[in-house]
């Protein structure tokens, strides 16, 4: 699954640190979801749409489904 998360933290100025801080994982995670190595779950999903302030839709792409 494709993903704009990189973007969106740049965007904001926030290290991968700052990031799994707010969201309260660790930095390997947040650099796995990036990369696309990891799906992450859906109560982390919300927590990312949460922080940005956008719908999942709007971080997350499926690729299947398209």
């Amino acid at each position: 699954m494709k993903n704009r998360l990189r973007l969106l933290r740049a965007e904001r100025g926030l290290s991968q640190a700052d990031l799994a801080l707010a969201l309260g994982v660790s930095r390997q995670t947040v650099n796995a979801v990036e990369t696309g190595r990891f799906d992450p779950s859906l109560p982390l999903a919300f927590a990312i749409a949460r922080t940005f302030s956008l719908r999942i839709e709007e971080i997350f792409i499926d690729e299947q489904g398209a």
